[in-house]
């Protein structure tokens, strides 16, 4: 058969039972009217001629047709059962009423199949069908058109139906425009991703660094103000203000807890420009201070602050203030979209390792299982003279429980990150000690990490490259005992793995290229690693991030932490 001819298989059941309430309801209507039962041929002539459009509602051409044909029959039958009706007294024409309920159907059918041309052109149809009809129709003498009652009822009914059509057009315009102000969640975001990877590409150096822009935020305000000292700071949560770029010959440690007393806070909590005489840092000397502290006010949030000190009184009057607000106004915007897209980035990054995780788990390490599992079968089922095939299997069994043992470690540093309670120090820790204890390595722990915390991107980047090292160590150096260090005190950081194997003569491909991705994280957070022999033997990695204060200070006299 041809596609227009497609029908569908079987009719709706509430269609059916719709349409045969209200033609019980015209046809007992039309008996009350009329107390004529000949009279009820024209509800059996609307049942005919609605049987096509609920058989077959959805084809093109016979649905449409067998409406338009229920309609020309209800307009003849109106203007009929009107001519013959008893009701309505001395107004004449009002038994039309009896069948014109059985409109409701048709411009129903078309409401809810969201064809709302064809429902207007029905009604035109109708209209059309009642005046010719009552037009041709005599009734004492006279045209029926010339009755009152009857050309109440139709304009009534015709109305009524107008009405309600119009309604449900109105209805499904305002559902499609809610619909498309509420796009699916993944689709937007798709859409402002791509805008944002866009912008990104346009902008100067085609970078979203948070650090980087801080950077050149400084360079900027130290052209138009003194600045001994200064720094971009911005929330990580807990209370504490994270530093994201510092300038100036001395360390910046700011104070940077947002209940303490300090202009800091002042400034944070007020979103307004703030000076003081006295000194940031913890570690100032004293002497005559100037500190101005802006915040970088995004709408109504703010996103960080920039502090100045100079080593002078009243360094900062309020024309140089005024030059200074110029310029961190528009950047706060830009450091704003930088913060987002780095925590975009990082929940992709981790939803990302999460999967991969994942799959390796369902994947590659069951299959491994199941080798095991048969091999072990393979075993059992030796005879006494395969003593050598019986060897192979046990060497191939403890390949593959070797591999098994990779896998899971690998699932473990998938899965390792910062917990924004526990730092960065307990991280690296318990990575050293679970690597440790699987590759039979005395694990030598040595932490120091203070209360402020660095942002959440560089304390990632540093657990990676840390984990990269413990991972060299015990894979390719052939070690015993395994040293890690770690030094945080914020803007400064010092990460340190230290193994007494082989050293880096031998080292293979794969552990070569393990260094390479270290040597592009510690650039990604503007730090340097440092790759140097140990004595008597091994490697030392390290990474250090910023300049301590306490540089001097004997790392060796601490005693270790655990083991």
């Amino acid at each position: 058969m041809p596609a227009s001819t497609a029908t569908a298989p079987h009719p709706h059941p509430l269609a059916a039972a719709a349409r045969l309430v209200m033609l019980a309801l015209v046809a007992i209507l039309t008996l009350f009217a009329t107390r004529d039962v000949t009279q009820l041929w024209w509800i059996a002539l609307l049942a005919v001629a609605g049987l096509p459009s609920l058989l077959a509602p959805q084809h093109r051409l016979v649905g449409p047709l067998s409406r338009v044909a229920e309609v020309v029959v209800l307009g003849l039958a109106a203007s009929h059962v009107a001519a013959v009706a008893s009701i309505g007294g001395t107004v004449d024409g009002l038994g039309a009423s009896a069948v014109l309920p059985y409109l409701a159907v048709p411009v129903t059918v078309t409401a809810l199949r969201r064809r709302f041309p064809e429902g207007a052109a029905l009604l035109v149809v109708t209209a059309a069908t009642l005046l010719i009809s009552g037009a041709l129709t005599r009734v004492d003498g006279g045209p029926q058109l010339g009755q009152l009652g009857y050309l109440a009822v139709c304009a009534q009914w015709l109305i009524l139906a107008a009405l309600g059509l119009y309604a449900a057009g109105t209805l499904h315009r305002v559902m499609a425009v809610r619909g498309e102000g509420k796009p699916q969640p993944y689709a937007e975001a798709t859409r402002l991703l791509t805008q944002l990877r866009t912008v990104a590409r346009q902008l100067p150096g085609a970078t979203l660094d948070p650090g980087g822009i801080s950077e050149h935020l400084l360079e900027e305000l130290r052209t138009v103000a003194r600045a001994d000292r200064g720094a971009v700071l911005s929330a990580s949560g807990g209370g504490r203000l994270v530093v994201l770029a510092q300038a100036g010959v001395d360390r910046v440690d700011w104070e940077t807890t947002l209940d303490a007393d300090s202009a800091i806070a002042d400034a944070w909590a007020t979103q307004q420009a703030t000076t003081a005489a006295r000194s940031q840092s913890r570690s100032h000397r004293g002497g005559d201070v100037s500190a101005l502290i802006i915040p970088l006010v995004a709408g109504v949030r703010t996103v960080g602050l920039v502090v100045l000190e100079a080593d002078a009184a009243h360094a900062y009057p309020p024309p140089v203030v005024s030059r200074v607000t110029g310029l961190t106004r528009p950047a706060a915007l830009r450091l704003e979209a930088a913060l987002l897209f780095d925590e975009v980035r990082s929940l992709a990054t981790n939803e990302e390792r999460q999967r991969l995780a994942r799959e390796i788990h369902d994947g590659v390490a069951q299959e491994l299982v199941m080798v095991g599992y048969g091999i072990d079968n393979a075993l059992a089922t030796v005879f006494d003279d395969a003593d050598e095939t019986a060897e192979a299997l046990r060497t191939l069994r403890g390949e593959v429980t070797r591999v098994i043992q990779e896998l899971r470690l690998s699932l473990f540093e998938l899965r390792s990150e910062v917990d924004r309670q526990g730092g960065l120090a307990a991280a690296i820790a318990e990575y050293a000690r679970t690597v440790g204890a699987s590759g039979g390595l005395r694990v030598h722990l040595s932490l120091d990490e203070s209360t402020a915390r660095l942002p959440a991107a560089t304390e990632a980047e540093l657990l990676r490259i840390a984990q990269e090292a413990v991972t060299n160590a015990r894979k390719h150096a052939g070690a015993s005992n395994l040293w890690v260090t770690c030094e945080v005190d914020p803007p400064y950081a010092q990460i340190e793995v230290s193994d007494d194997g082989q050293g880096m003569a031998d080292q293979r491909p794969d552990g070569r290229y393990g260094l390479a991705i270290m040597a592009e994280r510690a650039e990604r957070i503007r730090g340097r690693l440092e790759i140097r022999p140990r004595q008597p033997s091994g490697t030392t990695v390290a990474v250090v991030l910023g300049t301590s204060a306490r540089r001097d200070n004997v790392r060796g006299s601490a005693a270790p932490e655990g083991e």
